[in-house]
């Protein structure tokens, strides 16, 4: 069978029991993601980065599709999760990168005044696979070169 888009796990977690993302019912668009480890994420203080939850998860799709990631509708009310991106973008030729191998994570803020631990195999955030449409006079030729931020490198 041809492989057109879909999860694998992502180098370094092959023994870590990570589950693939799978739809929970027929006409559900998004993938359920899993958190790969036990992590804590700190209640926000002003100036603090976001706390990247690692998936142990990476990506393949075809060449006029990326990946979204969003936030788990229940994220924010209950836990006080909000993505730091709103919406987190997996272009196509980040699957396999040199740096982290097409490693995806979800990019969180905690808005409650406590800590949130987040436990290996719980539910983050959805991932959808997407078509995306190129301008008329698109010339895009460059290539990646790493992982995650390295299309604004120069």
């Amino acid at each position: 069978m041809e492989k057109v888009r879909g999860f694998e796990i992502a180098k370094g977690f092959e023994d870590k029991n990570i589950n693939l993302p799978e739809r929970k019912t027929k006409y559900s668009a998004g993938y359920d993601v899993e958190c790969a480890e036990d992590v804590i994420i700190p209640s926000f203080k002003k100036g603090m980065k976001p706390t990247l939850v690692k998936t142990g998860i990476k990506a393949y799709m075809k060449d006029n599709e990326y990946l979204m990631l969003v936030n788990r509708s229940s994220n924010p009310g209950k836990k006080g999760l909000v993505l730091a991106n709103s919406v987190g973008i997996i272009d196509k030729d980040y699957y396999g990168n040199p740096d982290n191998d097409g490693h995806f994570m979800f990019a969180f803020y905690n808005m409650k005044e406590e800590d949130i631990e987040i436990k290996k195999g719980d539910c983050i955030g959805q991932a959808i696979f997407m078509p995306y449409l190129l301008a008329d006079d698109d010339n895009a030729n460059g290539e990646r070169t790493g992982g995650f931020g390295s299309t604004s490198k120069k």
